[in-house]
C-alpha cells in the first residue's frame, strides 16, 4: 500500500498492512501490525516492524500532513536536544502528495502513566500509590520546564514508564519559549493548570502538597497556589465544554450520526453492542422489567447478553405534546449530555451508553437513552431503618455531604431531587433521572434552584422524624 492510500482507510483499516516508505538507506516496507490511535484521514499511530525491528510508527496523511510532520519532528528534536528522555527517532520522511512518517524505537513493556493511574484512582485521595504516579509525572514536567519547554497537551498519556524510567512522547505538542533556559512563571502556571485540571476534584485540596514534587525538579519560580488554582479553574471550564461538544459529534470518544431522520450517539467502545440495543429498543422495553410506562416516558430494566441495562423511551403522548417537543432538543439528548457532564466532573451517575433521537425531516419524535444499571437501593430504602432514631451510618452521611458539596461547587441543580433519584452504589450516592438537571452560570439562579432541590430532598422524610432533623442540620443551604 502507498502511504497516501491511508487517507481513505477510515477509522478501522484492515491489519496487518504493508506500507512502502523510503529513507536515506533506500526503500523499505513498514509492516503495520496494530493501531493505537487514529484520526481518520489524517493520523495513524501504531506498532509495526521496519527493517526487522519493532517500531512505533506515526503516519501522517491528507493535506495537513506537512504541517503535522514538521510539528512532530520539531518537538522530538527539541526534547532530544535538551537531553530529555524521549523514544529514539529511527527514521522520518515527507513526500509531497504522499504524506509523512516518523518511526520511533518501540518501548517494549512500557506503560503510560494514564494506565498506571487507572489502577490506583479509586484509592482514597492521595494514597501512597497515587502520590507515586503523580509525583513522578510532576518531576518530569519540572525537568521539561527547566529546559524552557512545555507540552501543550499535557496529560498522563504522554508520559511512558519503562523499567522505572519515564519518557516524554508526542512531539507535536512540544513548545519552546527559550531553549535551555527555565520557562517563565506565567507559562509554568498555565501548563501546570492543564496538568492539575485533569485530576479528580477530590485531589484539589492536595494541590500544594503535590506541587512539592514539581519544585524539586524546577524551583525557579515561586508558584502561589491561588494563582495556580485560577489557571486550573480556567482549564477545567474549557475541558468540560470541549468534552460536551465531543459527546455530540463523531470523534475518538463517541460514534455520532446526525441527520434529518435521526440522531444517534454511542460511546465509541460500546458501539458494536449498542447498535443492536437501539435497533430493538422497543422490544427490549416491552419484554423488560418496567419501572414506568405510559405518559411522557417508559423506563425498563433489560438484559442484553447477560448485561443489565436501563432503557428510557421518551414518548410523544399526543399531537399537542408533539407540537411542544418537535422543535427543541429531546429530553433524551439533555439527559445524555448531563450524564456525561456528571461523569466528567466525577459525580456518580449511571454511565450513559447510547442515545437515539428519531426524526422526520429534522422534526423530533420519540427518543431513547440507554444507561448502565445501578443495582443499589435508593436513599429512601437505604435510610428506612433510621428514620425514627436518625442513626444513619456515618459513612453514608459523609457521602451525602460530599454529594451536596460537589453540586454546590459545580453549581448543579438536579430539578427533581426526590429520594427515588438518589441511589447508593459503590460507597457513593449516585444521581439518576437527569431530565431537568442544569449547571448554572449565575450564582443567583443556582441558589434559587438549589434551595428547591434541597426542599424537595427533605420532603422524603416526615418533618418531625429524627432523620429529617439530622439531615436538616447537616446539609448545606445555598
Amino acid at each position: 500500500m502507498r502511504l497516501s492510500e491511508l487517507k481513505n482507510a477510515g477509522r478501522t483499516p484492515t491489519l496487518p498492512m504493508s506500507i512502502a516508505l523510503a529513507d536515506a538507506a533506500g526503500s523499505a516496507e513498514l509492516q503495520l501490525l496494530s493501531l493505537l490511535r487514529v484520526l481518520p484521514g489524517q493520523r495513524y499511530v501504531g506498532a509495526g516492524i521496519w527493517r526487522g525491528r519493532p517500531v512505533l510508527a506515526k503516519l501522517l496523511v491528507g493535506h495537513k500532513a506537512p504541517r503535522h510532520f514538521q510539528r512532530e519532528l520539531a518537538g522530538v528534536q527539541l526534547l532530544a536536544g535538551q537531553g530529555l528522555a524521549t523514544p529514539l527517532l529511527l527514521a522520518d520522511g515527507l513526500v509531497e502528495g504522499e504524506g509523512g512518517w516518523l518511526l520511533f524505537e518501540f518501548l517494549d513493556q512500557a506503560q503510560s502513566l494514564s494506565d498506571a493511574w487507572k489502577t490506583v484512582e479509586d484509592l482514597p485521595p492521595l494514597a501512597d500509590e497515587q502520590t507515586t504516579v503523580l509525583g513522578d509525572a510532576l518531576a518530569v514536567v519540572g525537568q521539561m520546564h527547566a529546559k524552557g519547554l512545555w507540552q501543550e497537551d499535557l496529560h498522563l498519556d504522554n508520559l511512558l514508564r519503562q523499567n522505572g524510567k519515564l519518557y516524554l512522547i508526542d512531539g507535536a505538542g512540544i513548545r519552546v519559549e527559550q531553549a535551555g533556559k527555565p520557562l517563565s512563571r506565567q507559562k509554568v502556571l498555565e501548563n501546570l493548570g492543564v496538568f492539575f485540571a485533569q485530576l479528580p476534584r477530590s485531589l484539589e485540596p492536595f494541590t500544594e502538597e503535590l506541587l512539592v514534587y514539581y519544585l524539586l525538579s524546577n524551583g525557579e519560580h515561586a508558584l502561589p497556589v491561588q494563582a495556580l488554582q485560577k489557571q486550573i479553574d480556567k482549564v477545567s471550564h474549557w475541558r468540560l465544554g470541549d468534552y460536551l461538544i465531543k459527546a455530540g459529534r463523531d470523534c475518538s470518544l463517541f460514534s455520532v450520526t446526525d441527520g434529518p431522520f435521526g440522531l444517534r450517539a454511542i460511546r465509541r467502545e460500546e458501539e458494536a453492542a449498542m447498535l443492536a440495543v437501539l435497533d430493538t429498543a422497543d422490544a427490549l422495553i416491552d419484554s423488560g422489567h418496567l419501572y414506568k410506562t405510559g405518559g411522557a416516558a417508559s423506563v425498563a430494566k433489560t438484559q442484553v447478553e447477560g448485561r443489565p441495562l436501563v432503557i428510557k423511551r421518551y414518548n410523544i403522548k399526543h399531537f399537542a405534546h408533539w407540537l411542544k417537543r418537535f422543535w427543541r432538543p429531546s429530553r433524551a439528548w439533555h439527559s445524555w449530555r448531563e450524564g456525561n457532564r456528571l461523569m466528567f466532573l466525577g459525580i456518580a451517575t449511571p454511565k450513559p451508553l447510547a442515545l437515539l433521537e428519531r426524526r422526520l425531516f429534522w422534526l423530533r419524535r420519540q427518543a431513547y437513552l440507554v444507561t448502565e444499571y445501578l443495582p443499589g437501593p435508593d436513599i429512601i430504602e437505604r435510610f428506612a431503618p433510621y428514620v425514627a432514631a436518625g442513626d444513619a451510618p456515618q459513612s453514608e452521611l459523609l457521602a451525602l455531604d460530599r454529594l451536596f458539596a460537589q453540586l454546590i461547587r459545580e453549581r448543579i441543580s438536579h430539578g427533581d431531587l426526590k429520594g427515588h433519584n438518589v441511589f447508593w452504589h459503590q460507597d457513593r450516592w449516585a444521581l439518576i433521572d437527569l431530565d431537568a438537571m442544569c449547571q448554572h452560570s449565575s450564582a443567583r439562579t443556582f441558589a434559587a434552584a438549589f434551595s428547591r432541590d434541597r426542599a424537595r430532598f427533605m420532603r422524603n422524610w416526615p418533618a418531625d422524624s429524627a432523620l429529617h432533623q439530622l439531615l436538616e442540620q447537616r446539609l448545606p443551604k445555598a
